[in-house]
């Protein structure tokens, strides 16, 4: 081979352990070939080359294995933060645009066909984005007093005409829940030139399903009138289609408005009529598909969709 004669040029001396010079032969010089370093030589000496090795964690100190999967977990958990708070704000958005959307509406029953489509949409994206998918399993955002903003239900259309308008008008529907006693009522409260009334059904619901709760009516309730605190007799009134000045009969509304007055003070004081209701037709299911603190969307039979407030927030205000 070539080399065999490159190696036999270079001076050597075998090493032997039993030889009595061992010290001394110890201090010769051995020189071996460039190329025999990476294997045992034909003499007998055997070269150790280190082996090194380069970790991601012999840097540890300073970054280091760790150190770039503790980056990259930052960065996942920041990516995933910034995600939920675009879809916190893009929901609140859509709230806020339903609730304006809903103003002049007269809670569906005047609304034209593009601002009900809009409505509609609203809706639609507002159940897609859920902060609640099971709402029965979270009853204590169902809990308290919802007030009636919208709603698709042909069969409330005639409660909230406005033909006996001024003399009386619906004030508010609204819908109480009581998760510990699985209670609901169902109020429609009236509002005359001196007085305010209502009307309610008690019912019982049963849970079906994480979104679904059954419904059934036992008891009616007309509440006592509660006197107006401030009564103001308009200057006219439009009676099918008819407008007619009040002015020349003020003195003798103002007398009628004295006395009922006194009528409703007395009136005010009983308590509240109570009737059982007919057991037909008593039952309706409810289906929540959107729930948080401020809104409640339920769709009901027939696919009659409500949009409720709860009392007290912001959406209220237009």
């Amino acid at each position: 081979m070539a080399t065999v004669p490159l190696f036999t040029q270079f001076p050597c001396k075998t090493l032997n352990p039993s030889s009595s010079n061992t010290k001394h032969q110890s201090k010769s010089p051995i020189l071996l070939p460039i190329n025999s370093i990476n294997r045992r030589s034909e003499i007998g000496v055997s070269v150790h080359r280190p082996d090194f090795k380069i970790r991601a964690t012999d840097i540890d100190d300073e970054w280091g294995q760790d150190g770039v999967e503790r980056v990259f977990a930052s960065s996942s958990t920041v990516s995933v933060a910034d995600k939920a708070i675009e879809s916190v704000e893009e929901t609140e958005r859509l709230k806020r645009s339903l609730a304006d959307s809903l103003y002049g509406t007269d809670r569906g029953l005047s609304v034209s066909s593009d601002t009900r489509a809009e409505i509609s949409e609203l809706i639609t994206q507002l159940e897609s984005k859920n902060p609640t998918p099971a709402p029965n399993e979270a009853l204590f955002l169902l809990n308290g007093k919802w007030i009636l903003a919208y709603t698709s239900f042909v069969g409330l259309f005639p409660l909230l005409s406005r033909r006996i308008e001024p003399l009386v008008k619906v004030d508010e529907i609204s819908q109480t829940i009581d998760s510990d006693s699985f209670t609901v009522q169902n109020s429609v409260r009236f509002a005359g030139p001196f007085s305010t009334t209502s009307f309610s059904t008690n019912a019982k619901f049963e849970i079906r399903s994480p979104k679904r709760v059954q419904i059934k009516f036992e008891q009616g309730v007309i509440g006592t009138p509660q006197l107006t605190d401030s009564i103001e007799i308009p200057e006219s009134v439009e009676v099918l289609g008819q407008k007619i000045d009040l002015n020349p009969i003020k003195g003798l509304l103002t007398s009628v408005q004295d006395t009922a007055s006194s009528v409703a003070r007395t009136i005010s004081n009983q308590p509240p009529l109570k009737f059982s209701l007919p057991s037909d037709n008593t039952q309706s299911w409810l289906l929540t598909t959107y729930l948080d603190k401020d809104l409640r969307i339920s769709r009901g039979d027939g696919g009659s969709v409500y949009v409720l407030i709860k009392e007290g927030s912001s959406l209220l205000n237009p």
